[in-house]
């Protein structure tokens, strides 16, 4: 029997009426491996490809066959606004089944929820905050509602395997099935995988299960790049400079001019001004303002409404973004993407492509960057833009070998151990001290913490408080950890900033993280605005529309690095001489200027080149966890060296002597047996997280020198 036949009769239905010649590859797959074994699936395969298509319609196929006595599909998803369009896209396809599908997050009807816990059946959609929520406060609730869960589905699985969120969806999971008993089978979604076996391992955390990632051939896609510079001089003269950006922003009114496209950068920032600069352009040109704004601190309201405009509108909306508009919200064909500036890196880049071309469109991607020349530089690297020169490595490396990022390793990440330790003690009650860290410990995700460790944990807790010990010598949450584990803030393990809402009488713009004081204008959804009143208790702006342009600046609130693949290819793009079709006549020019300027420098051939007298430049080629590690190994040689920037690809050092000899020392360290903990790390040192002022330096420096800095990725680059 083929598989449309084994399909439910309302999916046959559903496939009919939208006039489905064929099932894609991808979805013949699914089903083949849901209906024929055990296994847990994982789906990759580009955006538009009928992913969510290929997960559901088996899985509703078998609930249809067998209902279940309680929830029996669970869907997570990173964005409460992909549930929402999910809800849409399944709504329809259910319609015929009387399989109900119920949405769970902070915006979901309350009464659903509750009718859901009442007679719990069908699918949930639901987000990881959401979940904890559940499981933390109504664990008696969660036993009704999945025990016969027979399928998990996650969403983006690549945006949360590089998460702290990925870790508390394995954790939450686990503790499901350790209440329920049950083991349901995972189906795992993405667009944009460089190690599948990485994802499989991630996605049969704690099932015992085998994993099946059906490779499908959908054809050789083409895409279409095209790289354009613009330059404003660096020279003090105020018109000059401003015409660079100018002579951009007109190019980009051209090039999205009747052309629905997202236009891609890598700030909330610069989203703000570049789509203020496209509004106002457009205005003197006497074009409509099809001109939106798209990131986290734009209102929801809004960003649905640009949502539902670029998926429906007749007139071809322009939207900047930032990371949002990445992940799947079905916004219908585009017509091309912008990315201003290089991507931050491969995964991004891959995924801002696969926003183009949906629906059998060719992708078009558009890459634009400003450069600023100066006359004068600090020393001989200084008209290197290696930005410039990153861009073309990541296209490279993507287009040709289809390389991305592996997943960093999360071997200890102590801020999700105090938030799973808080949140099991709230669920359960007073526990032992040997029952709490047999239920964590035995978490997948925990597995190299170890016992020792985990008992410094638990002493610092008991010590501040937020864990106490009873007469019978139980644990039970403290007296300042009860703050903590009730504030509805305590079920995302992300950093909730504290930001003041800006509202146009009673509607809400979106949000800044700092006051602009009465008079004051700033940028906000693409538009100018003038603060009217500040209401500091309330936390609330009120403000006016106003015409012009204006900037605002946010707080950053990421940090981003550099693979050693990535700067090997860097470095390979600069000793070659090959040229790239995508660049144009200028950008062609100017890559000839760096490789120029960098053979002739020494740094291509030299790991140590001069500077400046007793300044050299340290060129090791390897990506940024493995030079922070030179970098502290150094230090702790008593030898001054710095990292320029974060993503920088070499380090300044300050050495007295010949360059011989630092590369002697250099390779001194790397042939030594290097302990780490030894190294001179700063006393704040740490990798990001929500709870690290709530564990013990200690382990906090134990994770950032075992989980950030690598040695022998290091020694492995350069001996």
């Amino acid at each position: 029997m083929d598989i449309f036949n084994r399909l439910a009769p309302f999916i046959q239905d559903f496939i009919y009426n939208n006039n489905w010649t064929e099932l894609r590859g991808v979805q013949v797959a699914s089903c083949e491996a849901i209906f024929d074994t055990d296994d847990n699936l994982l789906l990759s395969s580009g955006t538009a490809s009928g992913k969510t298509e290929a997960a559901f319609l088996p899985v509703l196929t078998k609930l249809y066959d067998e209902p279940s006595r309680s929830v029996g599909v669970l869907y997570i998803s990173p964005l409460k606004a992909l549930i929402n369009d999910q809800f849409k896209r399944l709504e329809q396809l259910i319609i015929d089944s009387n399989i109900p599908v119920c949405k769970w997050h902070g915006d979901a009807s309350p009464s659903k929820k509750n009718a859901l816990i009442r007679k719990p059946a069908g699918i949930l959609q639901i987000t990881p905050e959401s979940l904890e929520s559940l499981l933390t406060n109504r664990r008696g609730a969660c036993l009704k509602l999945f025990s016969d869960l027979r399928f998990v589905i996650i969403d983006e699985v690549h945006h949360f395997m590089r998460d702290q969120r990925g870790i508390q969806v394995l954790c939450l999971l686990e503790r499901m099935q350790n209440l329920t008993g049950v083991v349901p089978r995972r189906i795992g979604l993405s667009a944009t995988l460089g190690d599948v076996a990485a994802a499989e391992t991630w996605l049969n955390t704690g099932t015992g299960r085998q994993c099946r990632s059906p490779v499908t051939d959908e054809g050789k896609k083409s895409v279409r790049l095209h790289v354009h510079r613009f330059v404003k001089a660096g020279d003090g003269d105020d018109t000059s400079t401003d015409s660079g950006d100018r002579e951009h922003f007109e190019y980009l009114f051209r090039m999205t001019l009747d052309r629905k496209t997202i236009i891609f950068t890598n700030s909330r920032e610069e989203t703000e001004f570049v789509m203020a600069n496209l509004r106002v352009i457009a205005q003197k040109n006497k074009a409509p303002d099809v001109y939106r704004v798209h990131h986290g601190n734009v209102s929801a309201l809004l960003r649905e409404q640009t949502e539902d405009e670029m998926k429906s509108s007749e007139d071809k909306i322009v939207t900047g973004a930032t990371v949002t508009l990445e992940l799947g919200i079905d916004i219908g064909s585009l017509d091309q993407a912008v990315q201003i500036g290089a991507p931050i890196n491969v995964s991004s880049f891959a995924q801002r492509l696969g926003r183009c071309g949906r629906r059998g469109q060719t992708p078009q991607l558009l890459f634009t960057f400003v450069e600023e020349i100066q006359a004068t530089a600090a020393d001989s690297l200084g008209p290197v833009n290696w930005a410039f020169i990153r861009l073309i490595a990541i296209i490279e490396l993507y287009t040709k070998e289809r390389w991305i990022e592996p997943i960093p390793p999360q071997r200890h990440p102590y801020s999700l151990l105090y938030h799973q330790t808080m949140s099991h003690l709230r669920s359960s009650g007073e526990l032992t001290p040997a029952r709490l860290a047999q239920d964590i410990l035995s978490l997948r995700s925990f597995r190299c913490i170890t016992q020792e460790d985990y008992r410094e944990l638990l002493g610092h807790l008991i010590e501040i408080e937020h864990i106490q010990r009873t007469e019978n010598g139980g644990l039970i949450i403290g007296r300042s950890g009860e703050p903590i584990v009730n504030h509805f803030h305590f079920y995302t393990v992300f950093v909730v900033k504290d930001y003041y809402l800006v509202k146009d009488e009673n509607r809400a713009i979106g949000t800044v993280d700092k006051i602009y004081p009465e008079g004051i204008r700033f940028s906000l959804a693409g538009i100018t605005w003038e603060t009217v009143e500040v209401n500091e208790k309330a936390k609330v702006i009120f403000v006016k529309r106003v015409p012009g342009v204006s900037v605002v600046d946010w707080d950053v609130d990421f940090e981003y690095e550099l693979h050693t693949v990535l700067v090997r290819k860097l470095r390979s793009v600069l000793l070659g001489d090959e040229g790239y079709p995508y660049l144009s006549d200028s950008c062609a020019e100017r890559l000839a200027e760096i490789r120029f300027l960098t053979r002739n420098s020494g740094i291509l051939d030299n790991m140590v080149t001069p500077l400046s007298e007793r300044k050299y430049a340290v060129f090791p080629w390897v990506g940024t966890r493995q030079l922070y590690t030179l970098h502290y190994a150094l230090l702790g040689r008593g030898i001054k060296s710095s990292v320029p920037w974060r993503a920088c690809v070499y380090l300044e050092v300050y050495f007295g002597g010949a360059p011989e000899e630092l590369e002697d020392i250099i390779y001194d360290i790397l042939r030594s047996d290097l302990d780490l903990l030894s190294l001179p790390l700063p006393d704040d040192i740490q990798i990001a997280g929500k709870y690290n002022g709530f564990i013990p330096r200690s382990l906090l420096r134990k994770q950032f020198a075992e989980d950030f800095l690598d040695f022998e990725g290091l020694k492995k680059a350069l001996l």
